[in-house]
């Protein structure tokens, strides 16, 4: 293994592990939190709880795109501490993310003045607290969107797994505050999703002191000239920041109408199938996806060093690895699904085999999607997405009528295939190509060194 790919390789890995152990954590955390909300506060206060905590998850846009910004600013200097672009950057970013928490905030003063909080969340909300609560969940949230910039900046420096075990401390930080709350006899059970939020404000300005650490120095000059509008202007960042933002919009909207459909097309029992095998192979698409992330500064440095990187041989590689752990999950599924289903859900051959193809069409397109991140390459994947909502909303309806609980799965899997990694190996071919041609064109020139080709 050359030192190169122990660079690629060595990120990648060290987020695989940290994410596995961050959810193994978490997992038994979250046990333990469960049980004392539900022993202590009640279903209700449990129920409230969960809704409010999916605020955050419905408020996708909030940061605006802001985030692929940081990373390619940031993974392109050779020097990010001292970097003038890098400086200007995040003044944009950090001016661009105040003012959307701001708006966020006035929206959320209005709801709570008009009296429409449980119009919009409906009656899983508390009487009396509820209101409250939900105004201070929000506002907590738009406090992380400028605090969250030090996350970004510590996977642009390749400590992406030092993000993912900051983030892993939100469970216990949950845990402790609800076992404290319990102890003391405090009454805090319409107010817990807030405290779940203060711990992702918490997370989140531990993350900003470890990044701005390794970079000494920027936080100052940064601080100092964000509030000087008019003296000092940040860079442009909406050649990035726009596909960015539409992407992560349409993406979610593409992924997550499966159970919409299976509770209009199917029943309870399909429902319930779907969102068992879902969990179960959850494990291996976010331990795909936290591995991922690390490759988007590789490919942000190697453009920058004019390197010609191919992601086709990693993109194999993380398919034989998901297919390797799909396909052993699914055949130990028959074992492991009457223990975790307590022998009242089941899964049948269309849905297990159809999550495997997801996982691992999924692990195929990664790297290919990291590769696409800067900005030709992120508005050439708007189009393909949004063209893979109408896509797959029709092929998992009809599918859905077919196979059950299976069949938006099977849809997923196709519309990820023809609208993401089809669409990706065309462009980065093509992509390769036309660096290739510049690598070859430049080393030819009298007198010059062309940059390298792998």
């Amino acid at each position: 293994m050359t030192p190169a790919d122990r660079g690629t390789w060595g990120p990648v890995g060290r987020s695989a592990g940290a994410k596995l152990l961050v959810m193994g954590v978490s997992g038994l955390v979250s046990v333990v939190s469960i049980r004392l909300v539900l022993g202590h506060y009640g279903v209700e206060a449990y129920a409230q709880y969960g809704l409010l905590v999916s605020i955050a998850a419905l408020l996708p846009f909030a940061d605006l795109g802001m985030g692929a910004a940081v990373l390619n600013s940031v993974a392109a200097a050779t020097d990010p501490a001292r970097d003038e672009q890098v400086r200007r950057t995040l003044i944009g970013v950090f001016r661009v993310v105040a003012v959307s928490g701001t708006l966020i905030v006035a929206a959320g003063a209005v709801v709570t003045a008009a009296g429409g909080w449980p119009t919009l969340l409906g009656e899983g909300l508390l009487p009396g607290s509820g209101p409250a609560a939900a105004m201070t969940c929000l506002v907590l949230f738009c406090l992380t969107l400028p605090l969250a910039v030090g996350q970004r900046i510590l996977t642009a420096l390749g400590h992406n797994h030092v993000r993912i075990l900051v983030q892993g401390l939100a469970s216990p930080l949950f845990a402790t505050t609800v076992a404290v709350l319990v102890v003391t006899g405090a009454r805090g059970g319409g107010y817990l999703a807030a405290f779940s939020y203060g711990g992702g404000v918490v997370i989140a300005a531990l993350g900003s002191l470890l990044a701005f650490r390794r970079l000494p120095g920027l936080a100052g000059a940064v601080l100092r000239d964000v509030w000087r509008v008019r003296a000092v202007r940040g860079a442009p960042v909406l050649a990035v920041a726009g596909p960015w933002l539409v992407l992560t919009l349409a993406l979610p909207v593409a992924m997550q109408t499966d159970r919409l459909l299976l509770s209009h097309l199917a029943g309870s029992t399909e429902l319930a199938e779907y969102g068992l095998g879902f969990a179960l192979f959850s494990i291996l698409s976010q331990t795909v996806s936290a591995a991922g992330v690390a490759l988007w500064p590789v490919f942000a440095r190697a453009r920058t060093a004019g390197q010609v990187r191919s992601p086709f041989a990693m993109a194999g590689a993380f398919g034989v690895g998901a297919a390797a752990a799909a396909v052993a999950l699914a055949l130990v599924l028959p074992w492991v699904v009457p223990v975790v289903g307590d022998g009242a859900v089941r899964l049948d051959a269309w849905l297990t085999w159809a999550l495997v193809a997801l996982v691992v069409v999924q692990a195929v397109n990664y790297p290919l999607g990291m590769y696409m991140t800067d900005a030709a390459g992120l508005r050439f994947q708007v189009f393909p997405v949004l063209l893979m909502v109408p896509l797959n909303l029709g092929l998992s309806w009809w599918l859905t009528t077919r196979l059950g609980a299976g069949g938006p799965v099977v849809g997923s899997a196709v519309a990820v295939a023809l609208c993401q990694f089809a669409p990706g190996v065309h462009y980065v071919r093509r992509d390769l190509a036309r660096r290739r041609r510049g690598a070859r064109a430049a080393a030819t020139l009298p007198g010059e060194t062309g940059p390298g080709v792998r």
